[in-house]
């Protein structure tokens, strides 16, 4: 099995050989698995195309490590334990043994329906065992799947299918979410309309009882299309780096970016990360709440922990449903042991009150992990001391979807934890800082932009369809680097904290500082929920601080709390990094994965409310015009 690291002075050596010879390094963790045909070459690299090939010439497939391997040797281990949205409904347990069962039926059944190896598959799913065993069956058969989160527009649903020339849709009748049934199969329909026009068919998994359109022309049921398959289907040969999954993220440029993984690099990355960041061991319950519909949920809801063997949790629900203690009942309830969510969450319960952890027992708790976003440093200490009790080390995580797996954090009870750093680099990264012309940053107590210079298994491939962009984007600003669009900073001890994107840091009179760390100084304020900062035109600075706050109590009008805000921001960073405005709001407008979205606070700070284009894909579309509203009045 994939090596795991034990002790501070093993991580020492081991990240010191990885970067020495990371060839041989990568090639150890590699052997690990099960190969149809080893690989010629390790690794084929250059940054300039760019061009990376792991294994080149190795033939696997990953479902066989994911499943056929544990089925074999721990056939009624559980793979998957689903909690559903209703607390009163049923949790629903899947051994390894019927995981590969069900996962070949599906496949079959996704080749009776016309697909075969390269063909693209959409899927538009609630958190259902289903959406799972779906993407597993497309690996098992080399069809590409491409997740779409299940709450984004038909529009974003049809530009990603189109892009990707899907032949098919996977989607349930309904999502349940929290009171409600949301409509997941009428915004296929929609999408549809719109114009798809490699759609050949549409599986529909029947969530509830409720009644959806149904076209038999194209439409077919989940369980009329997979339930009487057989059991029995043999894995397709992949290549390496044969194309495994496209997952769409957001672009700079308002068009999504498909971004590309391979089979073989990303298989032994996700899981020699997943079983050194979160330090499993055989036997623990393991909980990511994320969905599947973002890289987080592909890398350490599915792939990473099925590889390690792992007991994997899926969550149908919102955390705050029916109340606020819903998580922590959860963890009670399944004796989770390592508990993995966002920064957004984490704040969002925390601005619940301290007695909802408080009724639940969290003792089986032995690491916390954080992911999406810096986290502040008062979610930070609430999370440890509130969740945590003091005695599970939080790893906060960085990494994105284009990097497939986490690149730098703590490692538990191995490596300290510090507060808003994610601190170290695992095994076979080499991070560096680079100033605006490219230059090396050497030495602690310095800040520039974060690259990496030498490439990691499960590292983006392509955009889709698009080579240029990927080089475009990623490796063209700086040669020979990977360019993570992120500014760092490196603390005396060497730990890196990533201060924010590189157009969320802000230059005031010539003094840089990171948009998280003046909302992090914010947060400190005891009225503040949470805060968006932007840079906007200002007339003597060049670039000044427009906050967006949400405060507890009644704080729109009141001149004093705004003072008392840059009163806090002075005392945790400096005069110099005092808000210049700041509005009080009821929400921030977000992306599906609860990010902020920065871009158009940063249009309406400058005046630009009328030039926002299309939002209908944020979380709350509403909130925006509130925001406008409230910002015409500072």
């Amino acid at each position: 099995m994939t090596e795991q690291i034990n002790s501070l002075e093993e991580y020492h050596k081991v990240y010191a050989e990885s970067t020495q010879n990371p060839k041989a390094f990568w090639e150890r963790q590699a052997k690990t698995f099960t190969w149809k045909k080893p690989w010629d070459e390790t690794l084929n690299w250059e940054f300039e195309t760019p061009k990376i090939e792991w294994f080149k010439g190795g033939q696997l497939n990953i479902t066989e490590n994911c499943l056929d391997r544990h089925a074999k040797a721990s056939p009624d281990k559980i793979a998957i334990l689903w909690e559903p949205n209703d607390p009163s409904a049923k949790a629903k347990k899947i051994t390894y043994k019927q995981l590969l069962d069900e996962v070949s039926k599906c496949a079959n059944g996704l080749k009776a329906n016309g697909i075969k190896k390269g063909d693209v598959v959409v899927f538009y799913m609630p958190m259902v065992p289903e959406l799972a065993i779906g993407v597993l069956a497309c690996a098992r058969i080399g069809a590409i799947h491409s997740v779409v989160f299940a709450g984004f527009s038909a529009q974003a649903l049809a530009d990603r299918v189109n892009d990707a020339s899907a032949k098919m849709i996977i989607c349930s009748d309904y999502n349940k979410r929290g009171a409600k049934n949301i409509p997941v199969k009428k915004v296929v329909d929609d999408a549809l309309h719109l114009g798809c026009p490699s759609v050949e068919t549409v599986i529909v998994h029947q969530n509830t009882a409720e009644n959806c359109d149904f076209d038999i022309s194209h439409d077919i049921w989940w369980h009329e299309a997979v339930n009487d398959q057989s059991t029995d289907c043999p894995a397709e040969t992949m290549n390496s780096e044969d194309i495994l999954f496209i997952l769409y993220t957001s672009g700079s440029t308002g068009k999504p970016k498909g971004v590309v993984h391979t089979c073989g690099g990303y298989m032994v990355y996700t899981c020699y990360s997943f079983k050194n960041v979160f330090q499993y061991q055989e036997g623990d319950v393991y909980w990511c709440t994320a969905d599947i519909g973002w890289i987080t949920g592909h890398s350490y809801i599915i792939y990473g922990p099925l590889l390690s063997g792992a007991t994997t949790m899926m969550f149908e629900g919102v955390p705050t449903y029916p109340n606020p203690g819903r998580f922590w009942e959860i963890c009670e309830k399944h004796k989770v042991n390592q508990f993995y969510t966002a920064p957004t969450a984490i704040r969002a319960l925390m601005a619940c009150g301290n007695e909802w952890p408080e009724k639940y027992d969290l003792s089986s708790i032995k690491v916390m992990g954080s992911v999406g976003e810096p986290i502040n440093e008062e979610a930070w200490h609430w999370y440890d001391q509130k969740i945590g009790k003091g005695k599970a080390p939080i790893v906060d995580t960085w990494w994105q979807t284009e990097t497939g797996g986490i690149l730098i954090t703590p490692l538990p009870g191995i490596t300290d934890t510090k507060p808003t750093y994610a601190s170290y680099p695992m095994p076979g990264v080499q991070p560096v800082l680079l100033d605006a012309q490219g230059k090396l940053v050497e030495g602690n107590n310095t800040e520039g932009l974060l690259c990496i210079k030498y490439p990691w298994p499960s590292m983006i491939r392509s955009t889709y369809g698009d080579h240029q962009r990927c080089k475009n984007v990623y490796f063209a600003p700086f040669k020979g680097m990977y360019f993570t669009g992120d500014g760092a900073r490196r603390d005396e001890a060497g730990r890196i904290r990533v201060i924010g994107r590189v157009d969320d840091v802000i230059n005031v009179s010539g003094h840089r500082m990171g948009t998280a760390e003046v909302e992090n100084a914010i947060n400190e304020h005891k009225n503040v929920i949470e805060s968006a900062v932007v840079g906007y035109p200002h007339p003597i600075k060049g670039e000044g601080i427009y906050a967006y706050i949400i405060a507890d109590g009644h704080q729109g009008e009141d001149t004093a709390f705004a003072e008392s805000v840059r009163e806090v921001v002075k005392r945790e960073i400096g005069p110099i990094a005092k808000p210049d405005q700041i509005v009080v709001v009821t929400g921030l407008p977000k992306t599906r994965s609860g990010k902020i979205m920065r871009r158009i606070l940063r249009k309406i700070a400058a005046g630009e409310g009328d030039k926002l284009g299309d939002v209908s894909t944020l979380l709350n579309p509403e909130i925006v015009e509130e925001v406008k509203r409230k910002a015409s009045e500072v």
